[in-house]
């Protein structure tokens, strides 16, 4: 399965937004690579725990900009997370959401960034992933835990990483929650017979403790929607398709919320989601259209929250 040509240079933009590589997009890769949020300072050298209000107050205007959208505060205590924990961030960015999780989670908790699988960087061809930019990728495990350190102070957690497709063992059973963020649809989209999404949340189900939560965030397909187009490639997937999916894979679908949706994106076979913002692709030179995607908002999203369940031997 191919992406559109036309598609293809939106699809990438979103996709590398979350890397470490700085890039001239001006709208989800400007926020993602703005300055993390800094620490409340400690009045007598102890460690502080910052609430979630605190370190959501100290995020750059732009990235506040997002919250009707991202709703941050409300899908990290819809997915349980709290100081203290070990949380995995599936191709984090600088403030989504590890540059948030590293504060909240405190001196106590750990942030462990997840890329995507190699494949799916090779799935975007060669013009976009050429393979010095593969070669950067697989030493990514390696150099981003220390990129982001350096960034935090005594009070923020601790960072590791992990790639998808070659996690080892030495981190089963080390994580209380995984979080996917707007990402799956990439996942699906490089592999059509669903082995690649089956082979990541396996290792999901590997990493994560006894009891563990996986929590989804995903542009929301039509489920009237035809399944060649709603494969990912068009940034949409379908609820039931990924519910099933992931209960396959050994995990129970604990409970599901609205707090992103958005019923005012009713994306037809015709559509993208990248056609609103903050890509806007399409509209560049047509003010009219434009002006209607902003009318319409950021995509309507679900919010799945999945227990993992333990596997018969």
């Amino acid at each position: 399965m191919m992406i559109k040509p036309i598609l293809m240079s939106s699809f990438l933009a979103l996709a590398c937004a979350c890397s470490q590589s700085p890039t001239n997009n001006t709208s989800e890769t400007a926020v993602e690579s703005s300055t993390a949020p800094e620490a409340t300072a400690p009045s007598s050298g102890a460690q502080v725990s910052v609430s979630l209000d605190d370190v959501l107050a100290t995020l750059p205007d732009q990235a506040k900009a997002r919250f009707q959208y991202r709703n941050p505060k409300e899908t990290l205590e819809f997915f349980g997370v709290e100081p203290g924990m070990t949380v995995v961030d599936t191709t984090p960015g600088s403030i989504w959401y590890s540059g948030i999780l590293a504060k909240y989670l405190g001196p106590n908790g750990k942030v462990i960034g997840a890329d995507r699988p190699l494949s799916v960087w090779e799935f975007f061809g060669p013009e976009y992933s050429p393979p010095e930019f593969l070669a950067e990728r697989v030493n990514w495990p390696n150099t981003w835990p220390e990129e982001r350190a350096a960034e935090q102070d005594e009070n923020s957690a601790s960072f590791d990483a992990i790639a998808f497709g070659t996690v080892s063992d030495e981190y089963a059973d080390t994580a209380d929650i995984v979080l996917i963020m707007r990402e799956f649809h990439n996942i699906m989209a490089a592999d059509e017979t669903d082995a690649l999404a089956l082979q990541v949340l396996g290792e999901i189900h590997m990493i994560l403790k006894s009891d563990g939560v996986l929590g989804i965030v995903q542009h929301r397909a039509p489920e009237s929607a035809s399944d060649e187009w709603a494969n990912g490639s068009y940034g949409y997937l379908k609820a039931s398709r990924l519910i099933t999916l992931v209960e396959t894979a050994g995990f129970v679908l604990e409970a599901e919320s609205d707090v992103n949706a958005n019923p005012k994106d009713q994306p037809s076979e015709e559509d993208f989601v990248w056609r609103l913002p903050p890509d806007l692709t399409g509209s560049e030179e047509d003010p009219e259209r434009r002006e209607q995607m902003l009318a319409i908002g950021e995509s309507n999203r679900m919010t799945l929250k999945f227990r993992k369940v333990s596997r018969r031997s």
